[in-house]
């Protein structure tokens, strides 16, 4: 297999993890993120594996810097064949009435608008080139209702609206998007939000029917088959990946 991948908030978690399994199948990786440290370590495990990899720096929040993150590749790689649409941020885990407007500007920035920005330019490229593959990270709080994320689950329900529309506008010229919905997983993100909120994590593994967390080396697997060739004919799905948790509320 080969082709390039890009992936925000390829720095840790979700994205590094995906970005070493799509390495192992020969695709170039342009790894995304404000996190220099992480980026960069992530780039140099890319790189271990075989494939090329570079790491841009980006507040995906901000439209320049999305357009200048794919420009990069584009001017690196030659072409845009996967993305990992993937950065994203949970918050405080504050009730919603008291939660600072500013941290509701900040989630909806990064995760929702962050989402837009990199569809929009990401796919303009793909779309000259007769399509490609994109994976938007939602959530299982995209998929239900829960407390102490209402911005965070407003953000990610508009992840599932971005992936089933575009669908419906772009299937016909050869772009595939899907959506990954996990539920709790160890990652950076979810363990910081677990410290700062410890009581969520026993009542979150107490919740999930396999009474585990997830890891981010299984949502890899999942991301990297819905990106490649071997899921052609899956479009405009938002696929749980939570041990049943979102199955039993």
């Amino acid at each position: 297999m080969s082709g390039t991948a890009i992936i925000t908030g390829g720095g840790s978690g979700l994205g590094q993890a995906t970005a070493l399994r799509l390495a192992k199948d020969g695709i170039n990786i342009a790894i995304v993120d404000v996190n220099e440290k992480g980026g960069n370590e992530t780039v140099e495990m890319v790189k271990e594996l075989g494939p090329d990899a570079i790491f841009i720096k980006a507040d995906v929040s901000k439209s320049e810097d999305v357009k200048n993150y794919v420009d990069q590749t584009l001017a690196h790689f030659g072409s845009i064949e996967y993305f990992f649409n993937n950065a994203g941020i949970s918050g405080s885990g504050k009730y919603f009435m008291e939660t600072e407007i500013k941290e509701i500007e900040q989630i909806v920035g990064i995760n929702l608008m962050g989402a837009l920005y990199g569809v929009r330019y990401v796919a303009e490229a793909m779309l000259k080139n007769g399509g490609g593959s994109i994976v938007n990270t939602a959530s299982s709080a995209g998929v239900i209702g829960q407390d102490s994320v209402v911005t965070y689950s407003a953000t990610k329900h508009g992840i599932v609206g971005l992936t089933k529309s575009m669908v419906a506008e772009y299937a016909k010229d050869g772009l595939r998007v899907n959506a990954i919905a996990p539920g709790p997983t160890e990652t950076p993100m979810v363990k910081a939000f677990y410290e700062a909120n410890p009581e969520m994590k026993a009542n979150a593994t107490a919740g999930i029917p396999q009474k585990r967390l997830g890891t981010a080396e299984e949502v890899a697997e999942l991301v990297a088959f819905l990106l490649t060739s071997k899921a052609q004919y899956i479009n405009g799905e938002v696929i749980s990946i939570d041990g049943g948790f979102t199955n039993v509320k």
